[in-house]
């Protein structure tokens, strides 16, 4: 399920002939650097707006890394707030 009204868009870019890097970005409010190293662990979920209420179980970023790690990839996110996050995948592929 998609919160909010905010522009997402998402890209699969191939990384060489060894991996796929795969790129999901928002334009939303964006995610404070002092999360940034926690957004990935089991319900984590950061304060919305400043008003203490978040959504969601913070779950959906954990369960990602998992899948990452599972196809020994790797997973980060950059954000800055006010001008939406990137998050990204990168799986190598099997030869």
């Amino acid at each position: 399920m998609i919160y909010g009204s905010h522009e997402r868009r998402g890209k699969v870019l191939p990384i060489g002939v060894n991996s796929v890097r795969i790129t999901v970005e928002d334009t939303g409010v964006g995610i404070p650097a002092e999360f940034l190293q926690d957004i990935f662990e089991e319900y984590s979920r950061i304060p919305n707006n400043g008003s203490g209420n978040s959504r969601g179980f913070g779950l959906g970023l954990a369960v990602a890394r998992r899948i990452a790690l599972a196809h020994e990839g790797k997973i980060w996110a950059e954000s800055k707030p006010g001008s939406g996050s990137s998050f990204t995948v990168l799986i190598p592929i099997s030869q």
